[in-house]
């Protein structure tokens, strides 16, 4: 696993508004956000951060999973990761109550923001009704990997496997099955396209 700093990325049009006081009030919110960072790296040994990362609700880290974020990233409300897996978060992504459950790899690219969302890489189940009760099978978890400034939408499902094209939406509530190419907005359950951004 590398470090935070593969994840850096450059100040572009992607990086979100983040204006600061400035002045000794700047100085103030820069200084409690360097203390949340210093806080949550010692308590959780597998997490990396960037450098500039806001904190500014709670995180939790649980089952032993990694988490490696990108510099300029915020996160809002309670943001949860769990599994045994890799989480990689690129630089100026924005989580917003969020919840990531990796057993395998999960990326997600710069400037994505992830509303009040699940991803998770795993269906904890055999689809087989005759071992649907044995343990787990490989074919149960599969990488998810989300493309450069993606937003979903709050309540939506990210299922194992799927991978989601750069500069897409996925909808508010809807159930991510298979791939969505770049530039699209996707909703529904099962997923379907409705607008293509290059029309």
């Amino acid at each position: 696993m590398g470090d935070a700093t593969t994840l850096a990325g450059s100040p572009s049009a992607l990086a979100r508004d983040r204006t600061m006081p400035s002045g000794p009030a700047g100085r103030l919110v820069r200084e409690v956000f360097r203390i949340r960072r210093a806080w949550y790296r010692l308590r959780y040994r597998r997490l990396r951060l960037g450098r500039d990362v806001q904190i500014r609700g709670r995180l939790r880290l649980r089952r032993g999973v990694t988490v490696v974020i990108g510099d300029r990233c915020g996160l809002n409300k309670l943001v949860r990761f769990a599994g045994p897996g890799e989480v990689r978060i690129g630089p100026d992504c924005l989580l917003n109550g969020s919840w990531i459950g990796s057993w395998t790899t999960i990326t997600v690219g710069a400037g994505s923001l992830l509303s009040d969302c699940e991803l998770v890489d795993n269906t904890f189940h055999n689809l087989d009704p005759a071992r649907r009760h044995a343990p787990a099978s490989p074919g149960t978890r599969a990488p998810i990997t989300i493309g450069d400034n993606v937003w979903v939408g709050a309540g939506a499902l990210v299922m194992k496997g799927v991978s989601i094209g750069r500069d897409s939406v996925v909808g508010a509530a809807t159930v991510v099955r298979s791939d969505v190419p770049d530039r699209v907005v996707v909703i529904g359950n099962p997923q379907q396209i409705v607008k293509r951004f290059d029309d």
